[in-house]
């Protein structure tokens, strides 16, 4: 990859060159099996996402709610692989070519999961897959040097995230030392769908805006496209997790088709929101 080609950075200069706000959805990798994420990428990506965000899944996640978990959990369950998750992601970017955009693919990873492979192997395999950058929650900005420096070399963006707890000017500095966007969380606790947007949080963002140019997107509790709408004035992005991935535990036990026709009918939802 060409470090001065991010997929990520391109796409956020795309968008804001239209005033759109980006759509980034969360999927677990393997839930319920890798066959059917991928035609959860391919709906979300025909329904309007402009990023994906890929979680890997871990027995102790940090920061993810109870539907996350589970999911997480139903994944493991079934022994789900590295190495599969690197032919997800290949065969996510595959469909690139038959579309005019390319779809960044963002990995949500406990370090631990870097740590036991090696970061240079797991760097290299992620880089071989087509991801544009990761998201490591449980690595603290501050001793995050040497996994940026290595991601750096291979044009991979580690993206930081702030919460509403982390002091102001702390976080403006980890939004400018944030690669591809600033995650900021958007509430004190862990993931999960919620009905209001907390008043303070657009005051954040604003001033977040003011002290730093790199993208800010919202995460944690984004459920509903009125929410959507309320933020598309004040970020660059949103993340939207637990509304999603709850729909997952219906591939159980109700038709696969139907399952995905609502996942796409959910997607577009949050993409018109954006773009009204």
């Amino acid at each position: 990859m060409n470090p001065d080609s991010n997929a990520i950075d391109i796409c956020f200069a795309t968008l804001g060159k239209k005033g759109r706000v980006a759509l980034i959805p969360f999927v677990t990798a393997g839930d319920p099996d890798v066959k059917t994420s991928l035609k959860v990428c391919e709906v979300l990506i025909e329904n309007g996402a402009d990023l994906i965000e890929i979680g890997f899944p871990y027995s102790d996640p940090i920061a993810d709610g109870p539907v996350i978990q589970a999911s997480y959990t139903r994944a493991l369950a079934k022994n789900i692989k590295s190495s599969q998750i690197w032919d997800l992601a290949k065969a996510i970017k595959s469909l690139d070519r038959h579309r005019n955009r390319p779809v960044p693919l963002v990995g949500m990873v406990s370090y631990s999961l870097i740590h036991r492979q090696g970061v240079e192997e797991f760097l290299n395999h992620a880089n071989d897959a087509g991801f544009s950058g990761f998201i490591v929650p449980d690595l603290p900005w501050d001793e995050s040097e040497g996994l940026e420096k290595a991601m750096q070399t291979r044009g991979l963006k580690l993206i930081q995230l702030v919460a509403p707890t982390t002091p102001l000017e702390r976080a403006a500095t980890i939004a400018r030392a944030s690669g591809g966007f600033l995650y900021c969380v958007s509430i004190s606790g862990i993931t999960g769908a919620r009905k209001d947007i907390p008043p303070a949080l657009i005051e954040r963002l604003k001033a977040l805006k003011c002290r730093s140019s790199t993208p800010l997107c919202v995460g944690f509790g984004i459920s509903q496209p009125d929410q959507a709408e309320m933020l598309k004035g004040h970020c660059d992005g949103i993340i939207v997790g637990s509304a999603l991935v709850k729909q997952f535990v219906r591939f159980s036990n109700e038709p696969v088709e139907r399952v995905l026709a609502d996942i796409g009918l959910f997607c577009s939802s949050m993409r018109k929101a954006l773009d009204t």
